[in-house]
């Protein structure tokens, strides 16, 4: 897996293993160190768990936001933004 500049962790000109990534979640800045991460551990970062009545999305710059499902596999980077919703909406109530 490659970062945003095309290098791997670890590999010369990449960046040296364990290196932070600050992502945000809900607007809330995180650090974290894997490259990649499931739906699941990107739910697991904030203190106070994502719960199963919310959906995860990542945000798309100038594209559809995509839902993140608990074993989808993202690459993180720098600056990935991503934001939950409630997982059903109930119009009227």
């Amino acid at each position: 897996m490659s970062n945003a500049e095309g290098t791997k962790p670890g590999h010369p000109g990449g960046p040296p293993p364990g290196h932070e990534y600050h992502i945000q979640i809900d607007r809330v800045h995180y650090k974290v160190t894997d490259e990649t991460m499931t739906g699941l551990q990107l739910r697991q970062v904030p203190p106070a768990q994502i719960g199963p009545d919310r959906d995860l999305f990542e945000v798309v710059p100038g594209g559809t936001d995509r839902k993140i499902g608990d074993a989808d596999v993202v690459e993180i980077r720098d600056g990935k933004r991503f934001f939950t919703a409630p997982a059903q909406i109930n119009p009227g109530k």
